[in-house]
Formats: C-alpha cells, structure tokens, sequence
C-alpha cells in the first residue's frame, strides 16, 4: 500500500502552532487515526522501540506524529508537561476531523510520549476510544524523579541536560549547545552540589530540573503535575519492561485502572529496558521469544477498538509477563503474588567478608534450632536447605545477629544494571559483592525450580549513626559456576529510627533452576544512579560535595529482628 507524507499544523486553542507529520495510506475510504505527542522531533517518532509510521499507516492507519508545544518545529514555550492536557484534548478533536478519518482516535507511545495519552486522556475527549500508554510515571514524584524517597539522579539529570541541550538547539544558541552536549557526554556528578550541577544553572535556568530536586517530598506540586484520570476509562494496553526504570509507574497506573474500569485492561511486561525492547539485556541473551512483539500486538489492539474487528485479542489472558530463565512468556488472568515465600536472613556477622557467612533460609512449620561457626538459628527452617554447610544440630537459646558495614562517600558502591543506571539490565556482580561495604546472604542450592512472578519486598532491621542513610537491595541468581545474574534490585532513603525498613524492589518474573541460589545484596549506596546521602538529613538541593560523611551501618537479624527477603512464588 503506497502511504503519503505531508506535515500539517494546527492552532490550540491559545493560538500556538503545533506542528505533525501525517502518513496516510493512498487509498479511498476512511481510517482511524493513530496520535503520538513527543518532544524528541517528530522525525523521529519513537523508532527506537516502535516500528516506522510507515508500516503503522500501511496497516490502514492515518498515523499523526507531533511535535509537543516548543520542540521540534511546533511554536510555544516547552515547559515540561504543563501543556500536555489542553494541547492534547486540541489535537485529538483535530485529528479526528481530517479528510478521511473515521472519527476513531487511538494514542501509543512509550515514556513521555506515554504521558501526552495520559493527560490527553484526563479531559475525557470523545474521539479518543483507546490508548497504549508504555513506560509511564503515573506519579511523577514517586514513579518518575524519587524511588523510595531517593532522587533518581543519573536518570533525571541525564534526560534534563538532553532536554536542555535540544531546547539550546531550537534557539540556535551553540555555546550553551556545545557545553551541554559535552556534559551529556560525561555527567556531572561531582559539582559542589552533586545533584544541581552548575551547567544546568547557567545553560538551564528555566529547566524543570530545579523544581525537582526543590521539591524532595511528595508535595502539591507533584499532585498538579502528575495527570488525574480518576474520571477516565478507556480500554487500555499497558506495556512495560522489567529493567525499565519506570516499572513501578507502569504498574500503579494499571492497578489502579484495572481496580475501577469497565473496559478490558491488558498488560505485557517483557525483559526489556527502557530502550531498545530486544531479546539481550545488560549481559543477558533472553532468547527469540524476548523480541519486541508490541508493533503487532498494538495493531491487533486498535484494529478491534478503533475498527470493530474481532482480532481474538480480548480472547487472550489480560496479562503476558515474560519469564526470564525459562525465557518464555506466561499467561496470567490476574496480577499474581498470593503465595509469597519468606527467606529470612541469617548470619555469622561476618557477611561482609566472605558470602558464606550469610544466609537466606526459608521459613516452614517444622521448628528448630541449628549452630553453624556461632551462628545461632532458632525458629522454623527446613534442615535440608543448609545441610550442604554440614551445620551441627543441637538445642540453644534463641539468639540475634548483627553485621555491620561502613559506607565511604570517597568509594561509594557502584551501580552495576538493574533499573535505575546505564546500561540496565543483568550482568555479572560477584567481583562487586566481594566489596566489604556489601552484605551477601546467599540461600543454599534450590532443590527445585522456582518460579516467581509479581511484587518483591525486603525488609530488614537496620541502623545507623548518621540522621539518614540509604539501602540499596539486590536480588541475584548465583549459578552453580559461581556467577552471579542481578535479577531486581530497589532502593530507600530511610530517616535513623525507621525499623524495620521496607525495600520495595522492582516487581519480576524469572525462573530460577534447581542447583541455583539466590543472593541478596546490601548497600550503602548505587552511585550515580541515586546521590551519595551524606548522612546529614538535607535534601539534594542543598547537599554539598564536602558534608559527605562515611556512615557506619548495622544489621540485625534473628531472633527479636525477623530481617527477611519475601517473594512471589508461582507454580
């Protein structure tokens, strides 16, 4: 089908001129239209992770391609998502009225391109009848800029000085565009003020950048720039990816929806991180099953709700998670994790020095109490699991542990994958976990697969000397060559006197087989990807280099202090 390009604009209702590509196949009749708002130029249109307008229009598609107020050619001033909901409610009556729409109008698009559906979405326009909205922050604060009251620095000010750099650009002005591409290049962690880099204020000064490090708690602010869809339902495909760092925006916003709507809401979660959604991750090939189906999916999605055409995709299980490990995808009728599995923490107190000093033991009904090298376990553990560490049995009192890490500001742990750094995704982290300002706990060798599919949480009992500190905790497989995969990790800014503190870790689907085990690692630190908390209790726009102070942390578990790793078991 010959497809026909032309770029078409057209006014809001202030006057602004917003500017579209518009695709449309050469033929007669009428279309739906398929509506994508982004602010990277519409030239680009979202191929890193989507096919080509081209091929959407050739599936008999008017496909529309704008450029958001103030980037690419569209006039206005870019501030970020301030326009997002009148612009969209604009355009969506506008797409829906061209020469030879159909009237129906769905949106795709993934990060912020999946915010312009949400707020478009939350004036209820008539014309829009589904949307596909991937890789969302739902609640800016606590989906987007924060995890676990911890600002996300490496992500955030990576995208604020790209956004900075495009808007230096569009007003010609190349010495800031040059300073700021340099800086894009190698960030700036190590200003004065780690998380308010002096280029931002002097290149950036109106960036939205500042506002986000001024505003550290979840505030009003964030409640008026976050969208409100209380009122809205529409049938909706939500897609995510396991290392997406936007994960947990993707899957509130789906709950919440799916708790209230009468329309069918789907999800499909693949290993992927936020880009590109290809079959390998980090250090990881995921197989021929783990490359990116949504071009199609999205296509059959639209086809029943903007044609009327019976494609069988509401025939299909609402939920597809892809299960790394067995590198499958597996079908769910509901969000899983009814059957949660605790692994309690035990330990030597030297789980710092050598990983087989700490513990993950599983909890079941038969009670008892083992010693192993001074180590003291009372309470309900299954003998078996740890018989490879030829523990004597014998009948004490119950007692606790403790260990005990020192976090250095001069050498703070290092990201290394997951969710929140570059490059995301599983790698190899034995040699990292052999650092002594790491905690290991180390499970024995499954004696069966285990498959685990939804939510995971840790939490543990933990102090320090310093009015705040932060807890990074990751979850690996530790194969039986010694190598060591991360699976999901999360972090927390904790304030002294939180006990115990809850870790939400990034939810996850895996397999992992029988002669593994599972680690969970614990830091101090994940620099650059959160700043370094230097134990003084200030927020990041205000934390200098020079306050960083070394921290001294302590661990309990056992006994008075149940420290535990709780999964989502599957059969």
């Amino acid at each position: 089908m010959k497809i026909i390009k032309q770029t078409e604009s057209i006014f809001a209702r202030d006057g602004v001129r917003l500017d579209a590509d518009i695709y449309r196949p050469d033929a007669s009749g009428e279309f739906p239209v398929l509506l994508m708002r982004q602010p990277y130029g519409k030239t680009i249109a979202s191929t890193v992770v989507y096919a080509h307008p081209t091929w959407y229009a050739q599936q008999g598609y008017i496909v529309v391609i704008q450029d958001v107020r103030g980037r690419g050619t569209s006039q206005g001033e870019f501030k970020l998502f301030s326009a997002e909901i009148a612009d969209g409610e604009d355009t969506i009556n506008w797409a829906a009225n061209l020469p030879g729409s159909s009237g129906n109008v769905g949106m795709y698009g993934f990060s912020y391109q999946g915010m312009t559906q949400l707020y478009a979405a939350s004036t209820r326009p008539t014309a829009l009848k589904t949307i596909c909205p991937a890789m969302i922050g739902y609640d800016l604060y606590a989906d987007w800029a924060y995890e676990g009251g911890a600002f996300c620095l490496q992500a955030n000010l990576g995208w604020a000085i790209q956004l900075a750099t495009e808007t230096a650009r569009l007003k010609g002005d190349e010495k800031a565009y040059l300073a700021l591409y340099q800086a894009s290049r190698n960030l700036p962690f190590f200003d004065p003020i780690p998380a308010n880099p002096e280029i931002l204020k002097q290149f950036a000064p109106d960036s939205y950048y500042h506002d986000w490090i001024e505003h550290n708690q979840p505030d009003s602010y964030w409640k008026n720039l976050s969208p409100n869809l209380d009122h809205v339902d529409l049938p909706m495909l939500h897609i995510g990816g396991w290392f997406d760092t936007y994960l947990r925006g993707t899957l509130n916003f789906y709950h919440e929806i799916t708790n209230r709507s009468q329309h069918p809401q789907h999800l499909i979660i693949g290993p992927w991180a936020h880009l590109p959604w290809g079959r390998k991750v980090g250090k990881i090939d995921y197989g021929i099953e783990a490359y990116n189906p949504i071009d199609e999916l999205q296509i059959r999605w639209f086809d029943y709700f903007l044609k009327g055409r019976d494609t069988g995709v509401l025939e299909e299980s609402p939920l597809a998670l892809f299960e790394m490990g067995s590198n499958q995808w597996r079908e769910f009728d509901s969000w899983p994790g009814e059957n949660d599995r605790s692994y309690f923490l035990m330990s030597t107190g030297l789980a710092s020095m050598r990983e087989s000093a700490g513990f993950l033991m599983e909890a079941v009904e038969e009670k008892s109490t083992i010693v192993y090298d001074n180590l003291s376990i009372s309470g309900s553990i299954k003998l078996e699991e740890i018989s490879e560490f030829e523990i004597e049995e014998q009948e004490i009192t119950q007692s606790e542990a403790f260990d005990i890490i020192v976090h250095d500001p001069w050498r703070p742990v290092p990201a290394l994958g997951g969710h929140s750094t570059f490059p995301a995704g599983a790698f190899e982290r034995s040699a990292l976990d052999c650092r002594s300002d790491i905690l290991t706990y180390t499970s024995t060798p499954l004696k069966a697969d285990l498959h685990l599919a939804g939510d995971v949480f840790v939490e543990v009992y933990c102090e320090a000397d310093t009015p705040s500190f932060d807890l990074c905790a990751v979850l690996s497989e530790v194969r039986t060559d010694g190598c060591v995969y991360n699976f999901t990790q999360g972090y927390i800014r904790v304030e002294s006197g939180e006990n115990p503190v809850r870790i939400q870790l990034q939810a996850t689907c895996i397999k992992i087989p029988q002669t593994y085990a599972i680690r969970l690692s614990l830091s101090g630190a994940c620099f650059p990807a959160y700043p370094v908390n230097p134990g003084t209790g200030q927020p990041p726009s205000q934390t200098r280099l020079i306050d960083a102070k070394i921290i001294t942390l302590t661990l309990r578990c056992g006994g008075n202090f149940p420290s535990k790793v709780v999964l989502p078991v599957v059969n």
